[in-house]
């Protein structure tokens, strides 16, 4: 091979090492092990977008935090900016996510909210209002807010008006939500559920909304399982 045609090979091979690199909660399935990805739905284009509408028995979003989900000021200094945003309106269903980054382990507050942080900044740099989910949940448990609910979430590419999107922290892909962050996901979703009168019929994971990985094999599973008929999240 001439030294023309091996610098082509490189070229090629790299580019094609960092798309997978670049994959992540909307990836094809490839292990990510950076960031979220930039297929992720643009906020630029969300006015473009032809949603579901969401059904007549939805309830608009309340405003304050609910109890015992930690405070945004607990992890970022930053507000979102609203003008990119659009406002929420009524809340007709749940989505369920992963970060699909490197997986995470830890229970340590400051290393949940430095991860959020990283997220937060990578969304804001693509030109986005603030990070994509309005929830996120920690292997601890711990629930965290993210994107105030009376702001648009940007976390399933056209299907964001009336959509709540909550985040487990990790891939799970390549590990296993922690039974803690399980528990607190039937709960929390439950809680929602409730309030904005909601069946597990409204509960969606990212998948099953638009062609990607997210939330992972193993997370996934257990959503089918929890909204069975005798699954947690449907008794609740």
């Amino acid at each position: 091979m001439d030294q023309a045609a091996r610098r082509q090979f490189l070229q090629v091979g790299l580019a094609t090492s960092a798309a997978i690199l670049l994959a992540g909660c909307e990836g094809s399935g490839q292990k990510a092990t950076g960031l979220p990805g930039p297929s992720w739905p643009s906020e630029s284009s969300r006015r473009a977008s032809q949603p579901r509408p969401a059904p007549p028995q939805a309830q608009p979003a309340p405003t304050g935090l609910p109890q015992g989900v930690q405070a945004r000021t607990e992890w970022t200094r930053s507000g979102p900016i609203a003008a990119l945003a659009d406002p929420m309106g009524r809340i007709g269903r749940i989505t369920i996510h992963h970060d699909g980054m490197t997986p995470f382990y830890s229970v340590n507050k400051a290393d949940a909210a430095r991860r959020l942080e990283s997220i937060r900044n990578s969304h804001v740099q693509r030109g986005w209002a603030d990070i994509g989910y309005h929830y996120i949940i920690d292997p601890s448990g711990r629930v965290w807010q993210g994107r105030p609910i009376n702001l648009q979430g940007a976390h399933v590419k056209d299907e964001n008006p009336g959509n709540l999107g909550i985040m487990v922290m990790g891939n799970f892909d390549s590990q296993r939500p922690t039974p803690a962050a399980l528990n607190s996901l039937d709960q929390f979703v439950a809680m929602q559920m409730r309030q904005y009168r909601l069946s597990v019929r409204n509960i969606y994971t990212h998948q099953e909304l638009r062609p990607t990985a997210c939330p992972g094999r193993s997370l996934q599973a257990y959503m089918t399982q929890t909204r069975a008929m005798s699954g947690r999240m449907a008794r609740a």
